[in-house]
């Protein structure tokens, strides 16, 4: 079983016009990802690489099916994008738009939490490559080519580590059973603790590889969670050893900014409640083997 998209899942994309936008939804589209409608203000009533488009999400919805969406929309126009999907019944949406200002993502946090649990979009990103189960479907930018059907997990604040991570294991013949990019931005909408919470849940993946890296208190909240209810093991990766303090590194959540934000620390919360962590990024997929027992790693 896949997490968050399968085969049957229906996907709009929010931006389908544009040319980021057809570039990626015809990636979706040949790997067999369910693309069913695109969404551009103004341009309903036409078609993009033979899907109809519509003014808003909510008219792609009902005419559609559509439980899923994708958005390429700029940022200053982002948060709005996420806000009506979510009101038009979304279940999934993954945001990958980088350079969304944060009072923004803050609007839409409050915004999400008016919801309903039942009821409640979950939210990827942004700032994300997206998310992908092998051989069912995939929404974002990822290459899935590098991705193969297994039982083994990956959560990742940056999408190259995820590639690289997945490439790794790929190269020792270890599947992937759902890959969740949840972005590297300092106000997102899915942290490590939700998303592990799923891979807990899922009967079909067996392990986890989390890949962090420094600023912010989402592997903290991560180690706790596996500390006291992971039953499964997991593995991590955390980049940023050798950043200095106080200086943004790459993503706009990546600065050491309090008491356990550094690299070392986190490293040091990570191994304390069990989790295997890779001393560097080229270790990641012997450090998964080693971690499930696999003779490669020996």
């Amino acid at each position: 079983m896949a997490i968050l998209i399968k085969d049957t899942t229906r996907v709009v994309v929010q931006g389908l016009s544009g040319r980021i936008g057809q570039f990626h939804a015809q990636e979706m589209i040949e790997y067999g990802t369910k693309v069913v409608a695109g969404v551009t203000p103004g341009k309903g009533g036409t078609t993009v690489l033979n899907r109809p488009v519509f003014n808003t999400v909510r008219e792609a919805v009902e005419q559609t099916g559509a439980t899923a969406s994708l958005l390429f929309v700029p940022p200053a126009f982002a948060a709005d994008a996420m806000m009506e999907a979510a009101e038009a019944g979304i279940e999934t949406a993954v945001c990958v738009t980088d350079g969304i200002p944060a009072q923004d993502m803050m609007r839409v946090k409050r915004f999400l939490r008016r919801f309903p649990r039942d009821r409640k979009m979950r939210l990827i990103g942004p700032n994300c490559a997206g998310i992908i189960s092998p051989g069912q479907g995939f929404m974002g930018i990822m290459p899935p080519h590098i991705y193969t059907a297994g039982r083994v997990g990956i959560i990742g604040r940056s999408g190259t580590l995820g590639y690289e991570a997945a490439s790794q294991m790929q190269a020792l013949g270890i599947g992937i059973s759902s890959s969740i990019g949840i972005g590297g931005d300092p106000i997102n909408g899915s942290s490590f603790r939700d998303i592990l919470e799923l891979f807990e849940n899922d009967p079909d993946t067996d392990a986890v590889m989390m890949i962090g890296e420094i600023g912010g208190p989402q592997e903290a909240e991560a180690s706790e969670y596996v500390r006291d209810h992971m039953t499964k093991p997991v593995a991590a990766y955390i980049a940023g050893l050798a950043a200095p303090k106080g200086r943004k590194m790459g993503h706009a959540g990546a600065i050491i900014s309090a008491f356990g934000e550094s690299a070392q620390e986190k490293v040091d919360m990570l191994s304390a409640v069990g989790i295997t962590v890779a001393p560097n990024p080229s270790a990641m997929g012997e450090t998964v083997a080693r971690m499930l027992g696999m003779k490669e790693a020996a």
